[in-house]
């Protein structure tokens, strides 16, 4: 398991928190968050403001949009329902989301919407837990007949056109086809969306109550959810989009009156969770204890073994390496892992200084959250800057380069 109880040196926290001051002494970055921990060893950097024009400072207890660093927490409720054989691996989703029987496949992912083949076999859990069920948001397809559909449906977050509730999700979700096969490729975001709607119709509940009894709860994970209730709105900082060009802070989304201050139409597992820094160290040292928190066990040691393992075959990860090879200029370069497990990247080869094995994702609302099991390390860095700009990837990448390098052996 590495050395995991040598912790960090004195002179590389020291480092690590001159490069996150400078960040946001920079103006670039209004505040951040910053929790790791390596063995029993745990350290909080929270700097800065909660808006950019000053206001209250960050705190330990503030209160982020998780973005897409929801995937890796919201798939452990699929996995509580693998361990307890309410579902398996291969069984076939329609059972439950009669909306994705009889799918149809595009003949070119270019093409008109009913320009389409058979899919050669129906969709199954599996698919949906390795992205893998024949549609998802494509960044090398943008302004596409099928890309435009999804948009206009509504059937992604963070967009003028708002999400429905998930019995309309899936009615329009199931009147477009497939982008490619079942099972044949991966792609971005909307099968962890539907694994929320598929927990929700297996269990008879809510997505959100069926992770708060079962994750959140169990973890001590009290800020977790997919609002902010009133009494804690004040612990929300507002959400800013600079301007590609000029830098200029737009806000994109406030706290007061803002997206999250209200329950959902639709509990999004793929990016509608909020959270602090403390609730997602809970779940990713639950992770690397190999699923136990304390005395109780969480998930099974398979089930995290499995979530944590590069799912991909060659064939269906070569669209995953070519979005991140090839999109490097517009995503700053996040996502060049090698792997894909359950609702997160794996590392398979080193590509910097993280080591084979890390696991985790990063949030386009300015997060990052990930576990070393080599060294033991969690790593948790949360701002409110969204992905428009470099910055909030930028402070991302050095956090990571000088917390490998404080490591102390």
């Amino acid at each position: 398991m590495g050395n995991g109880n040598s912790g960090f040196s004195e002179a590389g926290l020291r480092r690590l928190r001159e490069v996150l001051a400078r960040h946001v002494e920079s103006g670039k970055i209004p505040g951040l968050v910053a929790l790791f921990s390596r063995g029993e060893e745990t350290h909080v950097e929270a700097l800065g403001t909660m808006r950019h024009d000053g206001g209250a400072p960050m705190r330990r207890d503030t209160i982020f949009r998780m973005a897409s660093t929801s995937k890796p927490v919201t798939v452990a409720a699929a996995m509580v329902l693998l361990d307890e054989c309410r579902v398996r691996l291969d069984d076939l989703v329609q059972q439950w989301l009669p909306e994705l029987a009889d799918r149809q496949v595009l003949k070119r992912i270019d093409g008109p919407l009913d320009d389409t083949v058979p899919a050669r076999r129906p969709i199954t859990v599996r698919d949906l837990l390795t992205s893998t069920f024949g549609l998802g948001l494509d960044f090398t397809s943008l302004g596409t007949p099928i890309m435009n559909a999804v948009f206009e449906q509504g059937l992604t977050p963070n967009l003028p056109t708002p999400v429905p509730e998930p019995d309309e999700w899936m009615r329009r979700l199931g009147a477009l086809p497939l982008m490619h096969q079942p099972g044949e490729r991966w792609q971005y975001h909307i099968s962890n969306d539907l694994l929320g709607v598929l927990v929700a119709r297996v269990t008879g509940q809510s997505f959100e109550t069926f992770l708060r009894e079962r994750i959140f709860d169990p973890l001590g994970m009290k800020d977790t959810g997919f609002h902010v209730p009133a009494d804690k709105i004040d612990r929300l900082p507002t959400l800013y989009a600079p301007d590609p060009q000029t830098g200029e802070f737009h806000v994109w989304d406030e706290a007061e009156e803002g997206r999250w201050s209200r329950p959902p139409a639709f509990q999004g597992g793929g990016g509608g969770l909020v959270s602090t820094a403390d609730d997602y160290h809970a779940y990713f040292r639950m992770l690397l204890n190999h699923g136990k928190h304390g005395s109780e066990r969480i998930l099974s040691r398979p089930a995290v073994e499995l979530m944590t393992t590069n799912s991909l075959t060659p064939e269906q990860n070569a669209a995953r390496n070519a979005l991140a090879r090839d999109s490097v200029h517009i995503s700053f370069g996040q996502g060049q892992h090698g792997g894909w497990g359950f609702g997160m990247a794996v590392r398979t080869y080193r590509g910097d200084y993280a080591p084979i094995g890390q696991f985790g994702w990063d949030g386009g609302s300015g997060s990052a959250t990930y576990a070393d099991p080599v060294n033991q390390i969690t790593g948790i860095l949360l701002t409110q800057v969204g992905a428009s700009t470099p910055d909030s990837m930028r402070v991302i990448h050095d956090f990571w380069t000088t917390l490998y390098q404080a490591v102390d052996d």
